[in-house]
């Protein structure tokens, strides 16, 4: 299987007004995502996984404890955490509907603070990275955060949200004010229907 690059499910333009503008999207999408898909494609070829779904490429390249992974699971991880983060943002504020909202209310004690613990784990990770909202084996929702491209795959968790942490994501829009972009991601730009059908 050969990594192809999605379309973006909205125009460049559209989240422009809720705080993601055209030339964000254009540099994230066109420039960033295309390399990881072109070089994934390039580091699979004539390998045992040119053959493979994407999510089994991750699973079993991924180097449990390891300083740095390889570049067959940097560009699929990445990949794969970039078709999530295109899906789960829409243009205009949608409500989160009613069993999000009581799983959220039941894990974190009430919406504000899942918003809260949320941005803090985007805020805090350092260097390159994401966010993430999962499932988790034992079937309760956490926050989480991974280093540059690992995702919630590689520890058998499924992932509701992911917020792109990387710099591309909002120096643009944000400068180096990372906290408020993750504050305006989740007010702003979350498509919380399309998050809660993952659920």
């Amino acid at each position: 299987m050969s990594f192809e690059l999605p379309e973006l499910p909205y125009a460049y333009d559209a989240l422009a007004p809720f705080g993601m503008s055209e030339e964000t999207l254009k540099f994230h999408h066109d420039l960033h995502h295309k390399a990881y898909v072109d070089n994934g494609n390039k580091a699979i070829t004539g390998t045992k996984w040119e053959g493979s779904s994407l999510e089994e490429i991750i699973v079993g390249t991924y180097e449990k404890g390891a300083v740095a992974q390889s570049g067959i699971f940097n560009n699929a991880s990445q990949h794969w955490n970039h078709n999530l983060f295109w899906r789960i943002m829409g243009p205009g504020q949608s409500k989160i509907p009613g069993l999000l909202e009581k799983a959220l209310v039941e894990n974190f004690g009430s919406l504000e603070k899942f918003k809260q613990d949320f941005a803090a784990a985007g805020a805090a990770q350092f260097g390159s990275g994401w966010a993430w909202l999962v499932v988790d084996t034992d079937g309760s929702l956490k926050i989480t955060r991974t280093e540059n491209g690992v995702n919630p795959l590689v520890f058998g968790q499924t992932a509701l949200l992911g917020c792109d942490v990387w710099e591309h994501s909002y120096y643009i829009d944000f400068r180096n004010r990372r906290p408020a972009y993750l504050e305006n991601f989740l007010d702003r730009l979350v498509n919380w229907e399309t998050v809660a059908a993952r659920l």
